[in-house]
């Protein structure tokens, strides 16, 4: 049982961390934040000291690192002196840690300066600036994503190309079995656990389905909060990789780990709700579709572009946007149609929503959420209209999102009202870490130039 030291917070623990642990004395609790990539860092202690502490620190320099561990030179006039965050929990996300051979609870942390005021390049204040927004207009967003991932065999040496996992009958995962419920059977063991490691953390999954690539398989999640969704989401990566580990096989978000086979994406729905009267802004009192529908679908078609580098972060992240591949790569909307990079899904007038499709499942699920919503209220803002409804297959249309890393870093940091709304000095920040990762890939020689250059040019 907890000692005296724990009661008190305890007792204010979300209901799904309070049963984890009844009957069950607390040992350890990870005080987490979310950086850049969306890697969880932070500091595990004790449960008795947690029970003593308000806050920790780390330094500020956890935003500047680079997927690699390197170092973008972001850290401003002030030169690279690592200054302290105070780190204070939300204690609302207290989650169970269901892998761990001890009991142990995980803490989201947000991140403030030593003056108080938020660090404005720590993701989860980006997005809560963004939430923000919205309700000082009166508004409450309101999002659902979906998470496309890949179970595959383990990798341990890079030069290697990356291999479907395992099934359960002896055989590797087969691809082109969308929705096949047997090939969902073949993964069963490494579902279970993702069953149960999310029913421990207090996660409610709308459904599991096989997509079509080999391994590939899609959660959704129920619609809420936008912090909160991005909190699961963070979350989640996490516990499907620690399944999956126990099943001697890894679990990966890159946008594109096989080559042939589709790339995982993070669709994004959205709709807005109205604080006065609790209804969904994109349906008038009839049902109809209201000006705001319009007006946050031209959002989406306008500002995209410029957050593309947020949506697709990595140099990876560009060869899921292949024509005819299941990724669009244009900014045409239509209703029920899966071709086009703006859907609008099936509904009643009372779920009326509009789903981003262009997200890939490496993003920071923070960034990716805010800068969607972003781009939504721009459009709500401007009080634009959207082209004209797309018909028919739009891989036939134009490209209309930037190829690759570099050109996508340029529209970002020309979008000054983008850097508005997500805050100038994370765009400078953003933007100074992601170009030293590019920098770090371009001193890789890949196998594609050692086969075709080496002897023939």
């Amino acid at each position: 049982m907890p000692d005296s030291s724990q009661t008190d917070w305890m007792a204010h623990l979300p209901l799904a961390a309070q049963t984890y642990l009844e009957g069950r004395r607390l040992d350890e609790v990870e005080c987490i934040v979310s950086d850049l990539p969306g890697v969880a860092r932070g500091k595990a202690v004790p449960a008795s000291k947690f029970a003593r502490q308000s806050h920790f620190h780390l330094p500020n320099s956890i935003y500047f690192q680079t997927i690699t561990g390197g170092w973008g030179e972001a850290a401003g006039e002030g030169g690279f002196t690592e200054p302290d965050m105070i780190l204070r929990p939300d204690m609302e996300t207290a989650s169970a840690a269901p892998w761990t051979g001890d009991w142990t609870l995980q803490v989201i942390h947000d991140a403030y300066q030593q003056d108080g005021a938020p660090i404005p390049f720590a993701p989860r204040n980006v997005l809560r600036r963004v939430v923000e927004m919205y309700r000082k207009s009166g508004w409450e967003p309101v999002v659902a994503p979906e998470m496309e991932f890949f179970l595959v065999a383990r990798n341990l040496n890079p030069a290697e190309a990356i291999a479907p996992m395992m099934g359960r009958s002896g055989r590797p995962a087969a691809a082109r079995q969308a929705y096949s419920m047997s090939a969902v059977d073949e993964f069963g063991p490494v579902i279970d656990d993702i069953y149960d490691f999310a029913e421990a953390q207090g996660f409610e999954i709308d459904g599991i389905t096989q997509e079509g690539g080999a391994g590939q398989l899609e959660i959704n999640l129920r619609h809420g909060d936008p912090v909160k969704l991005a909190d699961e989401i963070f979350f989640f990566k996490r516990l499907i990789r620690e399944a999956a580990l126990r099943h001697d096989c890894f679990a990966t978000f890159m946008a594109k780990p096989i080559e042939g086979e589709p790339g995982s994406a993070m669709h994004i729905h959205h709709s807005v709700v109205d604080q006065k009267t609790g209804e969904n802004i994109f349906s008038g009192p009839r049902g109809a579709e209201t000006p705001e529908f319009m007006h946050f679908i031209a959002g989406l078609q306008t500002h995209l572009p410029s957050v593309i580098a947020l949506l697709a972060p990595y140099v990876n992240s560009y060869r899921r946007y292949v024509k005819d591949h299941a990724a669009p790569i244009n900014l045409e909307w239509g209703r029920d149609n899966r071709t086009t990079g703006i859907r609008i899904p099936v509904s009643d007038y009372k779920s009326r929503r509009v789903e981003n499709r262009l997200a890939g499942m490496d993003c920071n699920p923070y960034l990716g959420i805010a800068a969607s919503l972003a781009c939504g209220y721009l459009g709500l803002k401007e009080g634009s209209k959207p082209s004209k409804e797309f018909k028919g297959d739009a891989y036939d249309g134009l490209e209309a999102i930037p190829r690759g890393l570099h050109s996508a870093l340029d529209l970002f940091d020309q979008s000054g009202a983008i850097q508005d709304i997500l805050h100038p000095e994370f765009a400078r920040v953003y933007s100074i870490v992601k170009a030293a990762e590019y920098d770090e890939f371009l001193q890789v020689i890949s196998p594609w130039e050692r086969e075709h250059l080496l002897l023939n040019v």
